[in-house]
């Protein structure tokens, strides 16, 4: 399958729609999807992509080692090593298709500091 590395422009920005959820490989949710080289249990986050005039929400998949602490929703992170995957089948007669997103990791960006404030202690 081809994985396509995603480049994108120095405006891109991203932020943490939903808590992370675990993949799993069965519809009964008994076993953990996992990366085929580190063994890492794999998640789900929707992010919210802005980038110039556009925003989108896409599912990325990340190991669980690439999940920083204090994620949550509306967070600003921006995903490391991100890759998409075209994918296509048929089911019933019925042709789906997509693209699958991957990242290593999703890093926290430290928000603008807001009008210059200090907050040391006098």
């Amino acid at each position: 399958m081809a994985r396509i590395r995603v480049g994108l422009l120095p405006s891109a920005s991203f932020m943490v729609g939903n808590l992370p959820v675990p993949k799993y490989t069965d519809q009964e949710k008994t076993t953990f999807a996992t990366d085929r080289e580190t063994g890492a249990k794999l998640y789900t986050v929707t992010l919210f992509f802005m980038e110039d005039d556009r925003a989108e929400a896409l599912k990325i998949t990340v190991p669980e080692t690439g999940l920083p602490n204090g994620i949550r929703p509306g967070v600003p992170v921006m995903p490391v090593e991100l890759f998409a995957t075209p994918w296509a089948r048929i089911f019933n007669g019925s042709l789906s298709d997509g693209i699958a997103y991957r990242a290593d990791r999703l890093d926290l960006v430290a928000p603008a500091a807001a009008g210059g404030t200090d907050k040391k202690a006098a």
